[in-house]
């Protein structure tokens, strides 16, 4: 009796131990989350604006749908900018992958990720982000219309400038030791620069002249609210930004280029996360299915996310543009069931 006992107790063990084995973990190093940016990464592409900042106005009013239809300690992917954030903090997932065609949201990912770090609390973070001195008063406490309507009369500091930049390059280079190249440095600080140069009230085209008018400025993105009224942005209280800022320092947000028809970013990223279990809970979209489409790229994407680990709760989140939009509000989101809307392509 012993022995048989014995025997199953064993098997468990060894299952329960592959399982541990198999699942994500709770922190990557410095060389894993390189290693798996860079090795799921294809060449850089291309797009038409540098697109810093998100121009989607709508983007929060599916935040109460999007928390109820998916489910917390999975994984989170997305494409652009900022937005990810405030979708993220309400998906709660224990992984975020970001994936853009261009190398500069690479490099723009990676100031973020230096100034999560460098950044105790949300108003640290908005004076580092736009290079303005802290005002007094703010708080744990503070909504995000009082910390942008504080910071929004402060002049810019070059001095202060100068200095976060070489704390963001010392972070990334000296601190995490990721190889950076020449280019990546550049880039970083192209993109820094933009920030302090146009403050808070930076658009999605104030370095291009794509995208439009009337495009709403960093601080109304962070300040906007859903049809309730309630704000749901990742700068919206401490708890959300806490949030992030714990699982950049984690290594665990990693960006990777890649064409969402292309050959093997997202592929790549699919057997990572099936190789420990992984479910993806969102993906959010913006409106690149247009540009698939018109790049005849389509069926491409279609079987990359088939390639991907998914159930039935597993969400997207895309832009949409519709002739009855709210006024002022332009591009809205909308949510989808992804496994029922890939169903059929061949991964």
């Amino acid at each position: 009796m012993l022995r048989r006992f014995f025997i199953p107790a064993c098997l468990a063990l060894v299952i329960g131990l592959t399982a541990a084995a198999a699942s994500l973990p709770s922190r990557l190093s410095d060389q894993e989350f390189w290693r798996l940016s860079s090795e799921s990464s294809e060449p850089d592409g291309s797009f038409r604006s540098d697109n810093l900042l998100s121009n989607e106005l709508g983007f929060q009013f599916v935040v109460p749908d999007l928390t109820k239809a998916t489910k917390p300690g999975r994984v989170y992917m997305g494409v652009g900018p900022e937005q990810n954030f405030t979708y993220i903090v309400a998906t709660k997932p224990a992984m975020a992958i970001i994936v853009d065609i261009r190398r500069g949201n690479l490099d723009l990912q990676l100031m973020y990720k230096a100034l999560f770090e460098l950044s105790a609390d949300r108003a640290e973070f908005v004076s580092r982000l736009f290079s303005k001195k802290r005002p007094e008063g703010l708080s744990a406490k503070s909504t995000s219309s009082d910390i942008f309507g504080a910071f929004w009369t402060v002049p810019t500091d070059l001095a202060m400038f100068t200095d976060n930049l070489v704390a963001i390059d010392n972070l990334l280079i000296k601190k995490h030791g990721f190889p950076l190249s020449n280019d990546d440095v550049e880039g970083i600080k192209y993109v820094y620069n933009a920030f302090f140069l146009y403050g808070p009230k930076i658009q999605y085209s104030s370095t291009t002249s794509f995208g439009g008018s009337g495009q709403p400025t960093y601080a109304d993105l962070m300040t906007a609210a859903d049809f309730a009224g309630l704000e749901h942005s990742y700068l919206a209280n401490e708890e959300n930004f806490q949030f992030m800022k714990d699982l950049e320092t984690r290594n665990m947000l990693v960006p990777v280029i890649g064409n969402f028809g292309g050959p093997k970013a997202i592929r790549a990223v699919g057997k990572y996360l099936k190789d420990r279990n992984a479910i993806v809970t969102a993906f959010y979209l913006s409106n690149v299915e247009q540009y698939l489409r018109q790049d005849l790229l389509w069926d491409n994407f279609c079987a990359n996310v088939a390639a991907l680990p998914l159930d039935e709760t597993s969400t997207f989140i895309r832009s949409v543009r519709r002739g009855n939009a709210t006024p002022g509000i332009g591009l809205s989101s909308e949510l989808g069931t992804m496994l029922s809307e890939v169903r059929g392509c061949r991964p």
